[in-house]
């Protein structure tokens, strides 16, 4: 099977695996408690008014009706229209995804490098400084609340040392948004050739990048010391000791074999970053995806919900794809 009917197999088998999430969100979503009728009525609204309400919104209808109505209008790419912020949620989505991808990409590729070249030295070095350190900093970051992390980090470099800009969103009032072209405010600012903007939104990002960064070293640095040590301890080392090879080639040919594991904690992690990266987002007032859903759960804003659920199993589901394909390029056993 060559690599493009795979893909192609994957890209069919993605359509049931949707369709069973947004079955299963929408009932969930449906469960939850309180009537989302009464909360845009009001308080003092009568019970006719929030029986109009409902039959506008169609939650008068059977559940089957009701679903088979959604499904009908995300066929269309319609994702209905927020009763919060009465904007379509495609348009939310839309320019909240950036926000969070952005700094969640940053965060990411920060703790890969730190992490992944601190596992393969302590591997290399044991009971050496950076093995010590790594297996004391893996310990400690597992127990560190993201948000108490953020906060410690605005006490000290935003209040007491005025080191980075205020923690209000992603750029300072004084200046203006650059022109959208991704939605990422790094990308934007270089294209529009504001370098002025560019430093002001790195300042806004150094805090929150340092701190999700932190919470992914942990899991990255562990793994990568785990599986390093396993690889490094196969016969194939041992005999490619023996055969006099450099030792700079060994690591590269165990890290190859290390990859896998450490390919999945990362795919792992980044996915679920794309929204649990709330606290994050509320503590910096980040003003991403992650904030958007508890905005409409906290609302009982079923369709932002669902238009959240249903971008983040896509994201997933690709994201899983991306990371098979990985698997076939590192290890040439699985390929198809």
């Amino acid at each position: 099977m060559s690599y493009v009917k795979y893909i192609g197999k994957r890209l069919i088998m993605m359509i049931p695996q949707l369709l069973g999430i947004m079955l299963v969100s929408f009932l969930l979503v449906r469960m939850l408690p309180g009537n989302p009728a009464t909360a845009i009525a009001g308080s003092l609204a009568t019970e006719e008014t929030v029986r109009a309400i409902e039959h506008r919104m169609g939650l008068d209808q059977p559940i089957y009706i009701q679903f088979g109505l959604y499904l009908k209008n995300v066929m269309q790419g319609d994702l209905g229209t927020s009763w919060y912020t009465s904007s379509p949620v495609s348009q939310d989505l839309t320019q909240r995804f950036p926000a969070t991808l952005e700094i969640v990409s940053l965060s990411m590729i920060l703790a890969i490098l730190i992490g992944v070249l601190a596992g393969i030295l302590a591997t290399i070095k044991p009971k050496g400084i950076v093995d010590r350190i790594s297996k004391g900093f893996s310990m400690v970051a597992g127990a560190l609340p993201e948000f108490w992390l953020g906060l410690l980090f605005i006490y000290f470099l935003y209040v007491r040392l005025k080191l980075v800009a205020a923690p209000l969103g992603r750029l300072d009032l004084a200046f203006n948004l650059p022109p959208t072209v991704t939605g990422m405010i790094l990308l934007d600012t270089l294209i529009a050739g504001d370098f002025a903007a560019f430093g002001n939104a790195v300042s806004h990002m150094l805090l929150p990048v340092a701190t999700l960064s932190i919470v992914l070293l942990g899991p990255i640095l562990k793994m990568t010391r785990s599986s390093m040590r396993e690889a490094m301890g196969g016969n194939y080392v041992y005999y490619a000791k023996m055969c006099g090879m450099k030792s700079r080639k060994i690591v590269l040919y165990a890290f190859r074999s290390a990859l896998p594991p450490i390919v999945t904690i990362i795919a792992v992690y980044y996915g679920f970053m794309l929204g649990g990266a709330v606290l994050i987002e509320q503590v910096f007032g980040w003003g991403g995806l992650g904030q958007y859903a508890v905005q409409a759960v906290v609302n009982k804003d079923f369709n932002a919900i669902q238009g959240f659920l249903v971008l983040s199993a896509v994201f997933s589901l690709f994201l899983y794809l991306i990371v098979d394909i990985v698997y076939m390029i590192i290890d040439p056993r699985i390929r198809p």
